[in-house]
C-alpha cells in the first residue's frame, strides 16, 4: 500500500533503523505500525535524528550489548529509558584467535557466526525471555538494538515476528533487509581481512537458520522454544498479539 508508514528511517547515525510494523500474519492481521522499531545503537545519531526518534514517541529501547559496547556508545536520547539484556559478543575475539593461528578465512567466519546465532539459544535465552517480558509491559513506541542492529537484534525480531504470527518467509525478508540499509563502521575490527569483515558485517539466511536448527534441537520446533523457553504461554501469546496487530 503506497499510504503505508517508511519501514527504514534513514537517520544518518543508526542506519539499520526500521519498523516491524506493516507485516501480514496467518490469521488475517497485520503487525502494528509505529510500535516496535530494530535499529543498530542509539549513541552516534545526530541531532535531526534525535528529532525524528523524538517525534516517533519511542518511550524505552531494550538494549542486547556487552559491558564495553555500552559503555563506548550510550544512548544520546534523554526522553529514552535504556534496558540492558545484555549478550556479550563473541565473534570478533573468536575471529582474532583464528587469525593469530593462521587459520582464518571466510568460511571459518561464516561458521563463527553461524555458532555465535546458535548459542543465542544454548546460553541466552533467558535475555530473550526477558525482552518478551517487557513487551507484554512497557508502553510502545520501543526500539530493539544491539550494536549493529543485525544479529542479536536480529533473532529478537525473528522471534517476535514469530510470536505474532508473521510467516517465516515474511521474516527472512524482514532478517536480509540490513544487507541493504546498514552501513559498517569502518573503524571497527579493521584488522581483519576484507572477506571476513564482510562476512561478519553482513547478514545471510544461514546465521538465521542456524539459529532455529538449535531451537530444533533443543526444543523440539519454535513454538516450544516460545512456550517453554521464552515462557510464551496462551495468554500471553494473545496479550502480544492484542498489543502489536491489528485488524
Amino acid at each position: 500500500m503506497s499510504d503505508s508508514p517508511t519501514r527504514h528511517l534513514a537517520l544518518q547515525g543508526a542506519s539499520n533503523f526500521r519498523d516491524l510494523g506493516g507485516y501480514p500474519t496467518t490469521d488475517g492481521r497485520t503487525t502494528r505500525w509505529r510500535h516496535i522499531f530494530r535499529s543498530n545503537h542509539l549513541g552516534q545519531l545526530t541531532a535531526d535524528d534525535i528529532e525524528i526518534v523524538r517525534a516517533l514517541g519511542v518511550r524505552s529501547a531494550f538494549d542486547f550489548r556487552g559491558l564495553e559496547e555500552r559503555a563506548a556508545g550510550v544512548c544520546v536520547v534523554n526522553e529514552i529509558t535504556v534496558h540492558s539484556l545484555p549478550i556479550e559478543p563473541t565473534v570478533v575475539a573468536a575471529l582474532r584467535a583464528e587469525l593469530a593461528r593462521g587459520t582464518l578465512t571466510a568460511p571459518v567466519a561464516l561458521e563463527l557466526m553461524r555458532e555465535s546465532y546458535r548459542n543465542y539459544v544454548r546460553h541466552n535465552t533467558h535475555s530473550f525471555r526477558a525482552l518478551f517480558g517487557h513487551l507484554l509491559e512497557d508502553r510502545a513506541p520501543l526500539v530493539i538494538h544491539c550494536t549493529a542492529g543485525k544479529d542479536r537484534t536480529g533473532f529478537a525480531s525473528a522471534l517476535i515476528l514469530h510470536a505474532l504470527g508473521v510467516s517465516d518467509d515474511v521474516i527472512a525478508e524482514d532478517y536480509l533487509l540490513t544487507n541493504r540499509h546498514y552501513r559498517r563502521d569502518a573503524s571497527n575490527a579493521s584488522d581483519l581481512p576484507a572477506d571476513v569483515l564482510d562476512a561478519i558485517g553482513s547478514v545471510e539466511a544461514s546465521y538465521l537458520a542456524a539459529a532455529f536448527e538449535a531451537v530444533g534441537r533443543d526444543y523440539g520446533d519454535v513454538e516450544t522454544y516460545l512456550r517453554d523457553g521464552l515462557k510464551l504461554g496462551a495468554a500471553e501469546r494473545t496479550a502480544l498479539k492484542e498489543r502489536y496487530l491489528q485488524a
